[in-house]
């Protein structure tokens, strides 16, 4: 089965439109606005979601957002056009949305997948392209082939459908937090008229090693032992400290380092001190 359709041409969209159509897939595509597909060489158009859902088996979907895919649902056919099909939902949404995609798919026949794209448009289709999925696995078997045309680093998070809605949420929390804590050292290296191309480069070359640091944390807190292996949760009090006081001597925005100072004394009060610094989700927990 070679036949694939892709809702949705949005930049992510169209990119996944033409990866498909350069590995040999028969592709059809739909948008609601159809000159999204001037661009595409080599696929059909369709001029309903219905007729383009009718065309393949795989229906891979990737539009703004959940309130676009609750709409294209509803659109005239659709749901007769999904029946006995496989759907891989890859708009971003919340688990609470995965869910829902999931229930109206299996009220529909429809064997559910759903994705969490963690690349850039242009970073698609590489070997090292990291996509999270979850959901119908014996539909993931089918399709695997099919899907390694966008990525080569799939990472299957087991039957669960919004499993990878989740650890979405979860790994972009990750990245939202490093970078609100890289601006700040932006921040203070400018302060003290330091390179910041040179900090970011920096940043860059100690990442694998944190990177390390942060998986080991991981299996620390999934373990629940929280004896001191590695850095004890007392070093990064002291550490969090100066920088808050830093931050308020130069007159920095003071807004991450006082949330960071505030949370490890608060678990050093708790008696965390002599524990591993992955000990702080504790006081987080509650």
């Amino acid at each position: 089965m070679n036949a694939v359709s892709v809702v949705g041409l949005g930049a992510m969209g169209l990119t996944l439109a033409s990866l498909f159509e350069g590995r040999g897939r028969d592709v059809t595509v739909w948008n609601r606005s159809l000159s999204k597909a001037a661009g595409l060489n080599g696929v059909n158009v369709s001029h309903t979601a219905a007729a383009a859902v009718s065309a393949s088996p795989l229906v891979v979907m990737c539009v703004y957002d959940y309130a676009a895919v609750r709409e294209v649902l509803a659109q005239p056919g659709v749901g007769a056009a999904f029946a006995g099909k496989t759907l891989v939902q890859l708009t971003t949404g919340s688990p609470a949305d995965a869910r829902e995609a999931a229930a109206w798919s299996a009220a529909h026949g429809v064997a559910y997948l759903e994705g969490a794209i963690q690349a850039a448009p242009s970073q698609m289709g590489r070997s090292d392209t990291p996509i999270l999925i979850s959901g119908d696995q014996a539909a993931l078997a089918q399709w695997q082939d099919v899907l390694a045309d966008l990525g080569g680093n799939y990472v299957n998070l087991g039957e669960k459908p919004d499993a990878a809605a989740t650890m979405d949420l979860a790994t972009l929390s990750y990245v939202y937090g490093a970078y609100i804590g890289f601006v700040h050292g932006a921040l203070i290296a400018e302060s003290e008229g330091l390179d910041i191309a040179r900090f970011g480069q920096l940043v860059s070359d100690i990442s694998p090693s944190f990177g390390a640091f942060f998986a080991f944390e991981g299996q620390v807190i999934q373990s629940g032992d929280f004896s001191m292996k590695e850095s004890p949760l007392r070093i990064s009090v002291e550490a969090t400290e100066r920088i808050h006081e830093f931050s308020k001597q130069a007159r920095l925005n003071t807004e991450f380092p006082e949330l960071a100072d505030r949370l490890l004394k608060r678990a050093h009060s708790a008696g965390l001190g002599n524990e591993e610094l992955a000990a702080l989700i504790k006081v987080m927990r509650r």
